[in-house]
Formats: structure tokens, C-alpha cells, sequence
């Protein structure tokens, strides 16, 4: 079975750390797709610095910028912005010793047209290629979040099949809430993943509740799991450790974490 992280908060790090021991699991460091930090080179370099005095987990990943992040936007100067932050989020990666970056692929899926979905995949795919040559030591992981449906990220990763530190994070909980079928987002995008995002819902919202509080069919991811995603990694996306922990527990009393 694959590596279980969950996220990390430099606010929280103690905690955090206290169940990275009791538990196992390593991190997806949530502190670095923050704007504000990302313009303020001093408070990077500190959330750096303490992060690397603690020690991360064997495993651990960090979440890339995303917020506002177009890579494929048709503004250029919005564009550049865009490449920027990507970068910027690798060389902080680089410089913590992450095993790898999630990004977002960012579509809109209420602009969704034949041009704007071939822009999409172009643009994207072209500057990931670049990243993941320049920073062939990080992996790389794109993510759906507001994809209706698996085909935009799909058709980017068959571009990219071909580098060794690219893979899909199938964040399974935002697959739900678009009534797209389940079993269609799995089968399409199986071939590609390498990472998982898991949290519940109520099937309509991105709410980010512990395992077992909302509405999806955990029986039904593991069976997933357990056929299509045996080798990936899997970060539990709830923030506050009590959260976390409630999901680790859940896993463990299921008889699926440990295994």
C-alpha cells in the first residue's frame, strides 16, 4: 500500500509531528500556496528553516501556488505570472527536499469549449515540460479541482506521460461533487495517477471533513484503491490535526491503514 500523509501548517507543526510519529505518515506542506507568503521572502525563509530543524517525514510533499494560477491564460502578463509562481513553488521544493509539487490544472469548466479546452491542454502541457525538465529530482503532480469531468487532465497527462516525475493527483474528494461518474474519473484517469487527495463531503461541496463525516462511499474508494491505486501515495486533506486524526483512527479501525 502506498505512503498516507496529511497536511502540514507551520502554526500547528508540533502537533502535526506528534502524529507523523504515533502514525507513520508524512506531510503535504500546505504553507507555501499562500500569496502572501510567497511575496514575503523573509517569512519564506523562516517557515523553510523550521520545517527543516524539525525534520520532515520520509515522503513528504508540499502543495504548489494555485490561486489564480492560469498557466494557459490568454493574457500574457497573467500568463507570466502564472509560469512564475510555478517556479518559484519548485525552487522552495528544491530547497525543502520534497519528494514533489501539486499543482492545479485550473480549468474553468463553465468556459468550456472546444478552443479553450485544446488552449488549456496545450499551454499547460508545454510549460509543465518545461518544469519537469528543469527539476528532474521533484515530481510533479496535477490536480483536478474544478474539472467537471477527467477528459482536460486526461489529455495533458498523455502529453506528459513520458517524464518519469509526472503523475496525476486524483484528488477523489472534488471528483464527487460534480455528479460526473465516479467510476469514469477512475478507470480514465488510473493510468496517470501517482498521488491521491482524500477528505468527505456532502457530494454537492468541497468541505474537507474528516473521513467518515460526510457522505461519500469510503467502501467503494478503497475498492478503487485496492485495484487501480495499490502503489500511490495518499494525503488525508483535512487541515486541523483533531481532523486528522479522526480520519487516521477511521482508516486504522477499518482495518485499511497499516496495511
Amino acid at each position: 500500500m502506498g505512503k498516507y500523509l496529511i497536511v502540514s501548517k507551520v502554526e500547528r507543526l508540533e502537533e502535526h509531528l506528534e502524529l507523523a510519529k504515533q502514525y507513520g505518515v508524512a506531510f503535504e506542506l500546505n504553507d507555501f500556496f499562500n500569496p502572501a507568503v510567497l511575496e514575503d521572502e523573509t517569512r519564506q525563509k523562516q517557515i523553510i528553516e523550521k520545517y527543516l530543524q524539525a525534520g520532515l517525514p520520509e515522503g513528504s510533499t508540499m502543495h504548489g501556488a494555485f490561486l489564480d494560477v492560469v498557466v494557459f491564460s490568454q493574457d500574457p502578463r497573467v500568463r507570466a505570472v502564472a509560469e512564475y509562481r510555478m517556479r518559484q513553488s519548485m525552487e522552495i521544493a528544491v530547497s525543502l527536499g520534497v519528494k514533489g509539487v501539486v499543482f492545479h490544472t485550473n480549468v474553468n469548466s463553465m468556459l468550456s469549449s472546444r478552443e479553450y479546452d485544446s488552449n488549456a491542454i496545450e499551454k499547460t502541457a508545454a510549460y509543465l515540460k518545461k518544469l519537469l525538465t528543469d527539476y528532474p529530482a521533484v515530481d510533479i503532480y496535477l490536480e483536478n479541482m474544478f474539472d467537471a469531468t477527467p477528459d482536460i487532465l486526461a489529455e495533458i497527462s498523455e502529453r506528459l506521460r513520458g517524464f518519469p516525475n509526472y503523475g496525476v493527483c486524483f484528488d477523489y474528494a472534488h471528483a464527487t461533487i460534480y455528479g460526473f461518474p465516479i467510476a469514469t474519473w477512475v478507470k480514465q484517469l488510473a493510468p496517470y495517477v501517482h498521488h491521491i487527495h482524500i477528505n468527505d463531503n456532502d457530494l454537492k461541496r468541497d468541505l474537507h471533513l474528516a473521513l467518515g463525516k460526510g457522505k461519500i462511499d469510503w467502501k467503494q474508494f478503497f475498492e478503487y484503491q485496492d485495484t487501480y491505486f495499490r502503489d500511490c501515495s495518499v494525503l488525508i486533506e483535512t487541515t486541523k490535526p483533531e481532523d486528522q486524526r479522526i480520519s487516521l483512527e477511521y482508516l486504522k479501525t477499518g482495518g485499511i491503514y497499516g496495511e
